[in-house]
């Protein structure tokens, strides 16, 4: 009779391999991501250098940016003060990485983000305007930031409508806001399937973003517009923006608790 040959079982991944796997992973995702930003902005008569790519790395452990920026990535977006505290140490090491906050932030918790940030994106009171000042101060540091706006008048999100006094206020504040530098707007549209939906929104943050530039403000600058996610940015990129905020098209879904 003659012996059946042994079919060698194929051996299971490594965590090297796995690692390995993940890293080429990151880096084409990163790659695809890039393309798609070349090919709306050549749509919109744009160079694609007027565009930052921002990953959003809110979620993803230290290994994940690390390998974000191993492909090229310098600019990463995190929500939460606590959070990119508890990884600052392990990227401390990324010559070249910028790290912006991009979620709500509590006035509480301005000193500590003006310490462990190089940007605030989501100022959304003159109050927090006037504690991340006083914070960057005694750092030496001159703090770039945003306005967010409430485009689409959400009750359930942060950011200031168009016509808010608010906002008035933080643009009459500016010019003794000495450690702070008013860079532009950031949004967040409200959510549709269809892309195309978040176009209203990103054109009218387009307007608000000229008509303040208009006035030529001391110590604001409107060359920043902040808008657009994995879903929509390649609208948001025919609509005007300068920086891209991606996540899942970069990292992949984020685990759900």
């Amino acid at each position: 009779m003659l012996a059946v040959p042994r079919i060698p079982r194929p051996r299971p991944p490594s965590c090297e391999d796995v690692s390995v796997i993940a890293s080429m992973a990151v880096a084409e995702n990163i790659a695809r991501v890039r393309q798609r930003i070349e090919d709306a902005a050549r749509r919109a008569g744009r160079s694609p250098q007027e565009i930052t790519l921002m990953g959003v790395s809110k979620t993803f452990p230290a290994e994940q940016i690390r390998e974000a920026f191993a492909a090229g990535l310098r600019v990463f977006g995190e929500n939460r003060v606590q959070e990119f505290a508890g990884k600052a140490d392990a990227l401390r090491n990324l010559a070249g990485a910028r790290w912006h906050l991009i979620g709500h932030l509590q006035t509480n918790k301005a000193a500590k983000a003006a310490e462990l940030f190089d940007a605030i994106d989501s100022i959304d009171s003159l109050k927090l305007a006037q504690k991340l000042n006083s914070a960057a101060q005694p750092l030496g540091k001159k703090l770039p930031v945003l306005i967010e706006i409430n485009i689409g008048g959400e009750e359930a999100k942060s950011g200031l409508l168009p016509d808010a006094p608010e906002l008035e206020a933080i643009l009459s504040e500016a010019a003794r806001l000495d450690h702070l530098e008013i860079r532009g707007l950031m949004t967040i549209p409200p959510f549709t399937d269809d892309p195309q939906g978040s176009r209203p929104y990103f054109r009218r943050l387009r307007q608000l973003r000229d008509q303040i530039a208009g006035r030529k403000l001391p110590r604001i600058a409107m060359d920043t517009l902040s808008m657009g996610m994995s879903h929509d940015f390649e609208v948001a990129i025919e609509d005007g923006s300068t920086c891209v905020r991606v996540g899942t098209a970069i990292f992949g879904e984020r685990a759900r608790n």
